[in-house]
């Protein structure tokens, strides 16, 4: 009887093991409007989460569970989360035969009063089963209306900087495409998204808004909405491709397919947020069906035909500095491609699952040429369809060849070198290959 025992003792302690849920780790992402706080689990786990205030702090139960590592400490610079701890507990009376073993509670200490937003992720081919915790501050969404109605306005008669969203593709726990040798999509793209934000921000007449400036994830719709709220004129999306076939390679543009644009725009006549706030041009909230449908119509067909052109003369430019994968701009249903009221484009710049494309991608010489090949096609459109309103509506422009100088270029123009040189903000006498300047006209104040 008593070797049956001891035999049934350890059924029980393997079952209560075999049950228990192991948390093998916690990762954080603070991103400048959010933190997010992942847990990897072995299995899905029952979780019940809360908020306790004063101080502010977010509790999650998991039940059954058990941490394999020790809780790491908040990253610098999170503006919500200051500390994470963790300890286990044993479960209620009810539950105590229940075969689950003790329950982990993880608090997250917050800086401010918070709202969470929780999730279950099934594995993918890096992950495995995670709980997501997405942290939010309380009483953030009268500065973001505030910042996009100061973005999409201005002084009446002002002339506009025009305004690109560049939007690094994946980020945060999101890897994308990763090679071999570990090189990832998220950390390639965003060096891309950078130089490009930086050579954009030295030409006259434009501005850089970046969509992630940092290793976390942004949700798809909230990257349009981010471009939206700075009254970006245009969203471009940086990605690396991969494929089955290391063979395949080089650079591809697409633009919103006809099937995505139909789906998106039941989407907004259905959402009276969406209805209310159409920067296109027109409020459809207090429009009849079939008027808000022809007004949508309308405001998509534009967008899509300035994509098409901005993609093409992007693509036209990648075919400069490399081989592309496709001679035409695609079509595809990408969730980031979907703002009516913005023209948008996705670029694939190469495929990490080729080795050349990689080692080029990787290298940063190649992706200053990217980066120069992206703006100089969008400069060519720009200086054929200028949005109205803006300094390019306004200005000639003239691209800086190998040679020049800045005498040369205001004798050719018949302005002075001190304008040029205020117009354009130049300090010294040096000026770079491939810059832009804006040329004042005669009447320029």
């Amino acid at each position: 009887m008593r070797i049956l025992a001891i035999g049934l003792g350890c059924l029980m302690a393997l079952s209560v093991r075999a049950a228990t849920v192991s948390v093998e780790n916690i990762r954080t992402w603070p991103a400048p409007d959010h933190t997010r706080i992942v847990l990897d689990v072995d299995r899905p786990v029952e979780y019940a989460l809360f908020v306790l205030r004063d101080p502010d702090r977010v509790v999650v139960d998991l039940r059954g569970a058990r941490l394999l590592k020790s809780v790491p400490k908040a990253r610098s610079g999170d503006r919500l989360l200051s500390r994470i701890r963790a300890a286990h507990r044993r479960p209620s009376k009810r539950r105590a035969h229940d075969g689950k073993g003790d329950d982990l509670r993880v608090v997250l200490d917050m800086k401010r009063r918070v709202r969470p937003k929780s999730f279950l992720l099934k594995p993918n081919r890096k992950y495995g089963h995670r709980l997501v915790i997405d942290i939010y501050p309380v009483g953030d969404g009268v500065k973001k209306t505030a910042v996009r109605k100061q973005a999409a306005g201005g002084a009446p008669g002002q002339r506009r900087d025009v305004v690109v969203a560049v939007d690094a593709g994946h980020g945060g726990e999101d890897p994308g495409a990763v090679t071999r040798s570990g090189l990832r999509e998220k950390d390639v793209v965003l060096a891309i998204a950078r130089v490009l934000g930086r050579r954009i921000d030295r030409t006259p007449g434009m501005k850089a808004v970046l969509i992630r400036d940092g290793d976390y994830y942004v949700g798809l719709r909230r990257r349009t909405e981010i471009a939206r709220q700075h009254g970006a004129h245009l969203f471009v999306s940086v990605h690396a491709d991969s494929f089955r076939s290391p063979r395949v390679s080089g650079s591809s543009v697409y633009v919103l397919s006809r099937r995505g644009a139909s789906s998106e725009a039941a989407r907004w006549l259905a959402q009276q947020e969406n209805a209310s706030d159409f920067v296109g041009g027109v409020s459809i909230d207090d429009k009849d069906n079939v008027l808000a449908s022809v007004l949508v119509d309308l405001q998509q067909t534009a967008t899509r035909s300035v994509s098409a052109e901005v993609g093409s003369q992007v693509l036209k430019s990648l075919g400069q500095i490399g081989k592309r994968h496709k001679r035409r701009v695609g079509h595809a249903g990408f969730l980031v491609l979907k703002s009516p009221d913005i023209p948008s484009i996705l670029i694939e710049t190469g495929f990490l699952t080729n080795p050349s494309d990689a080692k080029r991608l990787s290298n940063p010489r190649h992706q200053e040429k990217v980066a120069r090949a992206i703006l100089d096609g969008i400069l060519r459109h720009l200086d054929r369809s200028p949005p109205p309103g803006t300094v390019f509506a306004a200005a000639q422009r003239h691209t800086i060849a190998r040679g020049e100088t800045l005498s040369g270029i205001a004798a050719r123009y018949r302005v002075s070198v001190k304008r040029l040189r205020a117009e354009n903000r130049i300090r010294g006498s040096t000026i770079r290959v491939g810059d832009v300047l804006r040329i004042p006209g005669r009447s320029d104040g």
